[in-house]
């Protein structure tokens, strides 16, 4: 039963406290679309997305306006191109990428992922040719979003994929120059890439996903900090208590809005992915509520630690609201899309170094980091190897989207709008991996992928 006291604190947390659902995604299945003629197979993809996706948005804004959530973003995820474009005989992928474009323009979403590839174990003729493509089709395009997957804990990771990716990124940077290479901005570097998350830039519709599926992310760090403001002082126990408890309300908000999607739009419900997302705005910060755990600021000894907390006690709380919590589920550190973590590079309390290893406990991993425009392919390879490897022996999902800024050097600043933020520019370590990267091959899988 709701009470008055619940309606308003809810109410509350939406209107102050900057509570929303960051996005409502519908999967599509694009595997029936290939055809050896490209031309009929990318006439096949427009149409079945167009179709499929028609009232996504206009659904999405009338469950705001009757519930008066705010939902920040209408997104797709396709099938990995990869998959679905390699029995045409193209030499290059854009003008799929293009096709997707013209899709999320016609439906009126705010971003489309699947211009992917799944590379941890080995390239298929598709990946090869679709990896190649992604500066270009990154440069001509405004809402497709990349990603590719260069390791898992099953398979170790594909290195000749790690330095190739190096390249890509550094070539996508360049060919976006003329607007601070926020082509990377829309490239992710997976490790144990999951099939159903919502969030851009990372998101596909996987293998072994319904023909059409309703994800939906959450989010709400304003609502977590203002919780933790009531138990200042407080033992851990009782922090971890008072986020479990936020993070079940979040969630539930988050499982009411797709179930009333999935309804609507005839779509089957997928999962909640309770992740706690950050963005710009004062108030919204996950770097706010480790501070507010008792840390001058983020980056600071204790950071790490707290961080672990936060991001068990918000999966406690969500699987205790959501029968079907998935995708990536636990709390985001983008740098750019967080004024705490902002400001906590600023003033040097924050390293490229301190967030890999947060990156050990979060969500995700190193996520929109601009870093000097002359950083080598290969240094970023070496980054990219760094989190695979922290993914792949702990079993968990990391990824890399990092922008190596045409033009800027450390201390200057990057504006790239909306929810995609400002970035400070960071130091790299100055010290080569290049003979490292240029090995290639493939590091074999951990002893503890050997479970069947």
């Amino acid at each position: 039963m709701y009470n008055h006291e619940a309606i308003l604190k809810t109410i509350n947390m939406i209107e102050k406290e900057k509570l929303d659902i960051r996005t409502i995604t519908m999967g599509i299945t694009l595997l029936d679309c290939s055809d050896s003629d490209s031309i009929k197979a990318r006439r096949k993809i427009y149409d079945k997305i167009t179709t499929k996706a028609e009232n996504l948005v206009k659904v999405g804004e009338q469950i705001e306006k009757e519930y008066g959530i705010p939902i920040i973003n209408k997104r797709i995820s396709v099938t990995p191109i990869s998959l679905v474009a390699q029995s045409s005989a193209d030499i290059s992928y854009v003008k799929y990428a293009e096709t997707l474009e013209k899709a999320a323009e016609e439906t009126g979403v705010n971003f489309i992922g699947g211009f992917s590839a799944l590379v941890h174990k080995g390239y298929s003729k598709g990946d090869v040719i679709l990896i190649n493509s992604i500066p270009e089709a990154l440069s001509s395009t405004r809402r497709v979003c990349s990603s590719v997957s260069v390791g898992s804990s099953k398979t170790g990771i594909n290195m000749d994929a790690v330095r190739q990716m190096g390249r890509i990124i550094t070539d996508t940077a360049r060919l976006t120059a003329d607007r601070d290479s926020i082509g990377c901005a829309k490239l992710v570097v997976f490790a144990n890439a999951v099939e159903d998350n919502p969030f851009m830039a990372g998101a596909f519709h996987g293998v072994g996903e319904p023909d059409t599926v309703i994800n939906v992310g959450v989010s709400g760090p304003g609502v977590v900090k203002i919780a933790l403001e009531e138990c200042r002082g407080q033992a851990f126990d009782i922090v971890a208590e008072t986020i479990k408890k936020t993070a079940f309300k979040i969630t539930r908000m988050g499982q009411l809005v797709a179930n009333e999607a999935s309804k609507r739009l005839d779509v089957p419900f997928g999962i909640v992915d309770l992740s706690l997302a950050p963005t710009p705005a004062v108030g919204d910060s996950i770097a706010r509520i480790l501070e507010e755990m008792g840390l001058e600021s983020c980056g600071a000894p204790g950071t790490t630690a707290a961080l672990a907390l936060l991001n068990d006690a918000v999966k406690k709380g969500g699987v205790m609201a959501s029968s079907h919590v998935g995708g990536l589920s636990g709390a985001f550190i983008p740098v750019s899309e967080d004024e705490g973590m902002i400001e906590a590079v600023r003033t040097g309390a924050l390293t490229l170094e301190k967030l890999e290893a947060m990156t050990c406990v979060c969500s995700v991993g190193l996520d929109m980091i601009a870093v000097p425009g002359d950083t080598t392919a290969e240094t970023i390879s070496g980054i990219i190897a760094d989190e695979a490897a922290i993914g792949v022996i702990n079993n968990k999902t990391t990824a890399v989207r990092i922008i190596p800024v045409v033009g800027k050097q450390i201390g200057d600043t990057v504006e790239f709008g909306g929810l995609l933020g400002s970035a400070p520019v960071m130091a790299v370590n100055r010290f080569s991996c290049a003979d490292f990267i240029k090995r290639g091959g493939r590091i074999p899988a951990p002893i503890h992928s050997m479970k069947n």
